[in-house]
């Protein structure tokens, strides 16, 4: 399913011919470090990644979009919306990139009513600004589906991962030990809602 696109990015969901993408992704440990609670490794096998795309497939079935766990997939050159190669062709997007998340948060007494937007990215894609263009558009259909704030949630070392959050004008509400058992920094932006 295709949530949106940028003028450089398609935010779809991941599917199984992307399954190479996900693990080799998820497989790293320049990615894993910074992500879920501890002990924190990387994807071992093609059946592991199989099995945890499956369970990410499941949690989508319980979210009303823009909410899911969005691959971001660089378009073509050029190609933004709409453009197309020659007569009749559209250009057809790659790999994914990484990942964009924007999911319900829960803590230690169950659900909040809060929303987590978080990113990952492969590294050969970091620093071309794919994070920010991505979740700036997830934060604006996140507005228009009536969503008021959402959350950012970065390990306190992750330099990386809090300047994309300022870049999108998130607010640092220092750090929190109340989410998935780590100590966290905590950013945050109020969205204007679209009626």
């Amino acid at each position: 399913m295709e949530l949106l696109r940028t003028p450089r990015l398609l935010l779809r969901h991941w599917e199984e011919p992307d399954l190479p993408a996900f693990f080799d992704l998820y497989s790293r440990d320049d990615v894993m470090r910074w992500l879920g609670p501890h002990p924190r490794r990387g994807l071992a096998t093609l059946d592991e990644a199989r099995e945890r795309l499956g369970r990410w497939h499941d949690r989508e079935r319980a979210l009303d979009p823009p909410l899911g766990l969005w691959a971001i997939v660089p378009l073509p050159s050029g190609a933004g919306p709409g453009q197309r190669t020659g007569p009749g062709q559209r250009t057809g997007p790659g790999q994914p990139a990484g990942t964009i998340v924007l999911v319900p948060l829960a803590d230690a007494s169950g659900p909040t009513g809060l929303i987590e937007i978080g990113w990952h990215l492969h590294p050969r894609y970091q620093g071309q600004g794919f994070a920010t263009e991505a979740a700036g558009a997830i934060l604006t259909a996140a507005a228009q589906a009536g969503i008021d704030q959402v959350l950012a949630l970065t390990d306190l070392d992750n330099g990386p991962s809090q300047a994309v959050a300022v870049r999108l004008g998130m607010r640092d509400e220092g750090t929190t030990d109340r989410w998935f058992g780590l100590t966290s920094r905590q950013f945050r932006k109020t969205l204007t809602v679209v009626p």
